[in-house]
């Protein structure tokens, strides 16, 4: 049985300008770079870790199970 795997959706919020190079790097690492892209994401420690260190740039827009 195919377990469906969940996924998080983010969405960039604030711009990535005057904001340290590491910053713009993770934006870049979540597939984002551009105001108001959203991706959606597997659901894992790592994806979460990159979102909460640049929680000031994205939103969270949608969790699924």
């Amino acid at each position: 049985m195919a377990e469906k795997k969940k996924t998080v959706t983010v969405r960039q919020i604030r711009s990535a300008n005057r904001k340290p190079a590491i910053q713009t790097a993770t934006l870049k690492g979540l597939g984002l770079g551009k105001m108001h892209r959203t991706r959606t994401l597997e659901d894992t420690p790592s994806v979460r870790g990159m979102i909460r260190s640049i929680q000031h740039l994205v939103e969270i827009v949608e969790e699924s199970k």
